[in-house]
């Protein structure tokens, strides 16, 4: 595949959706063609799965939960992801199956061994080429996130369950496609780090 796939990752209100609008207006200025999708809710049939797993309207219980997120990412990778890496595009994802490790795996307590044969499944076995990981405390993230307005289902998890998220993630970035940032610092000096990750992956 000719395009670069980056992935970015990270607890409630790390600061994803800045960091990804930076990214947009820097390859944009690159004249480097790209879309930016997220997970879940990257595709039509995905926004209506991410309405039914974040609306705390829903019970869910985690073994629904976590098949109708494979379910948004068998269709996001097979309608939206691949397709345009084939065409030469990178694509920027506002979370992966790295969430579904650290959230359903670590923080959820799901077998992590089942969770990868499951995501080999639905991704084609797609591996980003990097993971950009915004590492915050997720007692800073909440506060973030509460700022935004009401809490949906998965933000309205236990501290405890968030602080399992996090270890999650960090043990997940012990992988080399991972690239790790203090989400502490300001949204600028995050850019910068981020921004020589991606003309590394530039060549």
């Amino acid at each position: 595949m000719k395009g670069k796939f980056i992935t970015i990752e990270g607890v409630e209100g790390s600061g994803k959706t800045t960091q990804i609008q930076y990214i947009h207006e820097y390859l944009s200025q690159k004249k480097i063609p790209h879309i930016i999708t997220r997970e879940p809710g990257g595709t039509v049939l995905g926004k209506k799965i991410r309405e039914l797993l974040l609306s705390p309207e829903y019970s869910v219980v985690p073994e629904s939960e976590i098949l109708l997120y494979l379910a948004d990412r068998a269709q996001h990778v097979g309608e939206k992801i691949i397709p345009h890496l084939e065409k030469g595009f990178w694509v920027i994802s506002d979370r992966y199956f790295d969430s579904t490790l650290a959230y359903q795996g670590y923080g959820r307590g799901l077998d992590l061994n089942l969770l990868q044969q499951f995501i080999k499944f639905a991704t084609k076995g797609l591996l980003p080429d990097l993971t950009i990981l915004i590492d915050l405390p997720p007692e800073e993230g909440l506060v973030r996130a509460k700022k935004r307005g009401e809490f949906d289902r998965l933000e309205r998890e236990t501290l405890e369950f968030h602080r399992r998220v996090r270890k999650g993630f960090l043990e997940l970035a012990k992988d080399r496609r991972f690239r790790v940032v203090d989400g502490l610092k300001s949204p600028e000096e995050i850019f910068s780090a981020v921004k020589s990750f991606l003309e590394e992956l530039n060549g």
